[in-house]
């Protein structure tokens, strides 16, 4: 007589639902609390590289319809729970027309009056502190700073070098900037441009102003939509959290392919945070 009992049959009806519960506890997550993102421009370079992943923290500023995972929902100038960045946060907004997140630096709060002068911040008046630095050294071999465009590749080529062990990398000219709340970050600024000059505006309430650390390949609040900008100073219920961490971060020579993804690996960028340094406030 055979011991073989019978196979329970698959309930598919509970595995669905399982599934399908698991996945809305994600999505809550990624609405709510956290969620990864991939920097796939050269806008916030140095401080981020093509091929960094973030943490993205949801909750800093409130929520609004900016807050769901994928922007499928009407915008709308509701928040709950709202808040207001800081000087020098990096966060991620929606521009004017798109259903996709820009990565920026926030420059001028509510109330603030901002104009550019040849490149240089004039907040509420007066200069912010910029300072030259010795310029960063981004590597040039098995590396994507200039992402997928070859005009960004043109621009650096000048600044290219080769170190004493061979190594080439680019050393453009890089600055420091300070806000009036201490916070500080390093900005590269190596040609002169149209978005160099702005007349003084005021920021409205509910509004900041972001721009990009690379500040000659930013498409930021400098710029107009129709220049795929910001289009001015961004309101709040459009930003959708601030980056946090980077967890880990690949070089150009990743592909689909997992067995490229380990030699790509850019392992002194991980767990790297990305709150801005603090230098002291300064005089306002």
């Amino acid at each position: 007589m055979s011991d073989t009992k019978p196979k329970t049959p698959i309930n598919w009806i509970a595995e669905i639902r399982g599934l399908a519960l698991m996945l809305l506890a994600v999505l809550a997550f990624h609405t709510f609390v956290a969620k990864p993102f991939y920097i796939p421009s050269i806008s916030m370079v140095p401080n981020l590289m093509v091929g960094d992943r973030l943490v993205v923290s949801k909750f800093p500023y409130g929520w609004s319809w900016v807050s769901a995972s994928f922007h499928v929902l009407p915008r709308s100038d509701r928040r709950v729970a709202p808040g207001t960045p800081e000087y020098g946060d990096v966060v991620i907004a929606v521009p004017p027309g798109k259903a996709e997140d820009y990565i920026k630096r926030v420059i001028a709060l509510p109330g603030d009056t901002i104009a550019l002068v040849d490149g240089q911040i004039i907040l509420n008046g007066e200069p912010i502190a910029q300072e030259m630095e010795p310029p960063v050294r981004i590597p040039a071999e098995n590396d994507n700073i200039c992402g997928y465009g070859n005009e960004c590749l043109s621009a650096f080529l000048p600044y290219q070098v080769t170190l004493e062990d061979g190594t080439r990398v680019y050393e453009p000219p890089t600055y420091r900037e300070t806000l009036p709340n201490g916070a500080s970050y390093l900005v590269i600024d190596h040609k002169d441009q149209a978005l160099d000059d702005m007349a003084q505006i005021t920021i409205p309430d509910g509004h900041v102003f972001l721009m990009g650390d690379n500040r000659d390949h930013s498409a930021d609040s400098r710029a107009s939509s129709f220049e795929s900008g910001l289009d001015g100073p961004v309101p709040l219920e459009d930003v959708g959290g601030r980056a946090e961490i980077i967890t880990f971060s690949l070089d150009g020579r990743a592909s689909w392919n997992p067995l490229t993804w380990w030699p790509a690996l850019r392992g002194e960028r991980a767990w790297t945070s990305l709150r801005p340094e603090l230098r002291g406030e300064q005089d306002t």
